[in-house]
């Protein structure tokens, strides 16, 4: 009788200790779903001229498949400290890849404006970067984000922000980054290799107008980044690397409108960013060879996209977007430039998107979306179909 007693003791105990708990820390859990169809016309591999790909950069699959999901868990540490994690699952060529996207605290109580983050996270450079795949207006990111961050830049790191207090709004801040993650590499200087300035600025025109610009620049020290590698008939495969310094300074812009403010009926955005990336180092194209061909590279890259989204009546919105991206690189061996992407082969990349969504509900939303692609030699019309559904809270997406 003692001994059941106990155990019944045991197990009241465990379980009011684990209600406590559970009542003590009761964090966020989000997923999203992200399903699509998507058909191309040009079926050659993907390329960009005169850009390094890596990340996830690239069209993506055809046929039906899975997009970008993810599984969030996020919640308050104490009255100091928010933390937050995110896994990205999807499916490449027949395989799932779980990723981790985010894992980061952050401060919530420092006063005077001043917050600090750490851990892994979405950079701050530029407008669209800090923003989930499932909060984009679009299918895909812009083709610059493509050329330059492989979709986004995410590194590990600190940063620190400081909201002034002014009727406007503005904000400053900077990062010390790993510098391991694409674009960067190497994680050179001891593991901390890159680091971003940003500074941001808006306000309301009224109550039915709102405006922020945004200026951010990044830069690193880059040890053997690579990109996607190709192989010659009958020889080993070549996988170009760069190193050297890498510098990326942007520019965004967003205006909105909401008819007194209410964007539950009407609205509309007009949201478009500039970047331009110069790099100098040298390229390689690694063969596993002892003695494999080299070249010095002086490059620059630029592009920007703007887009407009109209929401005409509730839960349905249309958008357009224009890209268009420009090459300048040279280097002492010009074949070696061609072979690693570099070479811009006469070619101004450039793209127009058209879509149309439907959200029942802040959880769910359809989209269908057409792309005028020119942004290799060969032109091609993409079409997609895309769900995007949530399944438990999440957040409010920034400005």
């Amino acid at each position: 009788m003692f001994l059941r007693l106990s155990l019944a003791s045991a197990v009241s105990l465990a379980l009011t200790t684990n209600a406590i708990a559970v009542d003590s820390f009761n964090p966020e859990i989000s997923l999203i779903l992200d399903g699509r169809y998507s058909a191309f016309d040009n079926e050659s591999e993907y390329e960009l001229p005169g850009f390094m790909l890596g990340g996830e950069a690239g069209r993506g699959e055809e046929g039906l498949h899975l997009g970008h999901n993810e599984l969030a868990i996020s919640a308050n540490v104490d009255d100091l400290f928010y933390g937050k994690l995110t896994t990205a699952i999807a499916d490449h060529e027949g395989e799932t890849e779980v990723e981790l996207e985010e894992a980061f605290i952050e401060t919530q109580a420092l006063g005077n404006g001043l917050s600090i983050r750490a851990g892994r996270f979405f950079s701050a450079i530029g407008y669209l970067n800090q923003q989930h795949g499932h909060a984009w207006d679009f299918v895909d990111a812009p083709l610059i984000y493509r050329g330059l961050f492989g979709e986004q830049l995410i590194d590990d790191g600190v940063q620190i922000g400081w909201v002034a207090p002014t009727d406007i709004y503005l904000q400053v801040g900077g990062e010390l980054l790993r510098g391991e993650r694409f674009p960067a590499g190497g994680a050179s200087n001891d593991g901390k290799g890159a680091s971003t300035l940003f500074a941001k600025i808006g306000g309301d025109i009224g109550v039915s107008h709102a405006w922020q610009l945004g200026l951010s620049h990044w830069r690193a020290d880059v040890e053997n980044r690579t990109s996607g590698g190709h192989a010659h008939e009958g020889e080993a495969e070549e996988v170009p690397t760069f190193s050297g310094d890498s510098r990326v300074s942007g520019i965004d812009f967003v205006w909105k409108w909401a008819p007194r403010g209410n964007a539950s009926e009407r609205n509309f955005k007009l949201q478009g960013e500039y970047f331009i990336r110069d790099e100098d180092g040298d390229v390689i194209m690694d063969d596993g060879s002892a003695s494999p061909e080299a070249t010095t590279y002086d490059g620059e890259q630029k592009g920007w996209y703007l887009q407009a989204v109209y929401q005409f009546m509730p839960r349905w919105r249309v958008g357009l977007r224009y890209d268009w991206l420009e090459a300048d690189n040279k280097g002492s061996d010009e074949e070696v430039l061609a072979e690693a992407g570099l070479d811009d082969e006469g070619h101004t990349p450039e793209r127009v998107t058209l879509m149309a969504d439907y959200s029942h509900s802040e959880y769910s939303r359809l989209r269908l979306q057409y792309a005028k692609d020119d942004s290799y030699e060969e032109s091609d019309d993409i079409l997609t179909l895309q769900f995007v559904m949530s399944l438990g809270p999440h957040g409010a997406h920034k400005f």
